[in-house]
């Protein structure tokens, strides 16, 4: 076990800025509270566990053999080293009020690639109660004793290893059909060339170099590996009309018009839609919801 403690800014949120390093809902890998949190992942030094306590400042302990990674960027994890300078000076009266509320949320950047693409996959084009239904019969098909004294239900990420060695057949009964099984094999047999890029440019070049990987996929990883908060993700069902209602009053929006109104956000594009997000601003509904399917009964 290993120690180191951190400042914090004004009115610092622990719980929702962990939280984003869920890219599903109910990511196993990852337990946020508002004065502690659990993130377990695969270092290049091995398995390790994360856990921040917030007490007037940020103390940070790991375990496991990547204890000492994750403590020489915990605060990087907590983020601490998340860039929020001219955010206070945009010219738009609801950005303006939803950064004064949520100035405490900060974007995480794991330094992990191969962690967040596997979820970011799995919720390609289905809804987030399919993707977190299996992702987490995967994490529990491949599941390894996660280090230190973690609760039960946190879990660690498959090593890339396994899932390369994997056929497409065996995520069926998770509920994963063979297209994103595919793509989830191709991206742990590259997992190895995903994790040596130094930043959120090349890290998009690299994945949207897989077939089957999008800016849609490569935009949901590079937010939370990198703390990007410029990234968006063009593609996303709701995020195009969420933006054109939030911000010109349109309920439906497309996402060349999205890019549009975000531009005078450019830097903090991504930002921008989470902070949306976070106030739970949405566009009106007219149709059905998006059906949920059970791809193991096919």
């Amino acid at each position: 076990m290993s120690e180191v403690a951190f400042a914090i800014p004004d009115r610092y949120d622990l719980g929702r800025t962990i939280g984003r390093l869920a890219v599903i809902p109910r990511d196993p890998t990852v337990l946020a509270g508002g004065s502690e949190a659990w993130w377990a992942t695969r270092t290049p030094d091995g398995p390790g566990t994360l856990r921040l306590r917030l007490s007037g400042e940020l103390t940070a302990t790991a375990y496991g053999p990547g204890a000492g990674w994750l403590l020489e960027r915990a605060d990087a994890v907590a983020g601490l080293r998340d860039d929020v300078s001219g955010l206070s000076s945009f010219d738009h009266p609801l950005i303006r009020r939803l950064w004064h509320t949520f100035a405490g949320v900060r974007l995480p950047a794991s330094g992990r690639v191969f962690h967040h693409i596997v979820a970011a996959i799995l919720g390609q084009k289905v809804t987030g109660k399919e993707a977190a239904h299996g992702y987490r019969r995967m994490l529990r098909h491949f599941a390894s004793p996660v280090p230190g004294p973690a609760p039960d239900r946190l879990m660690l990420p498959p090593d890339p290893a396994d899932v390369a060695a994997t056929p497409y057949w065996k995520f069926h009964p998770w509920g994963v059909e063979q297209k994103r099984a595919d793509t989830v094999r191709r991206a742990a047999a590259f997992a190895a060339r995903l994790e040596t890029a130094p930043d959120s440019a090349t890290a998009t070049r690299l994945m949207t170099s897989l077939p089957g990987v999008g800016p849609w996929t490569a935009a949901e990883v590079v937010r939370v590996a990198f703390g990007d908060g410029d990234a968006v993700s063009v593609g996303d069902y709701h995020h195009k009309n969420t933006v054109a209602w939030a911000l010109a009053g349109e309920p439906r929006g497309t996402d060349e018009r999205m890019l549009d109104l975000l531009e005078p956000f450019r830097g903090h594009r991504g930002r921008v839609v989470t902070l949306l997000e976070l106030a739970g601003l949405g566009a009106p509904r007219f149709g059905p919801r998006m059906p949920v399917r059970s791809f193991a009964r096919f």
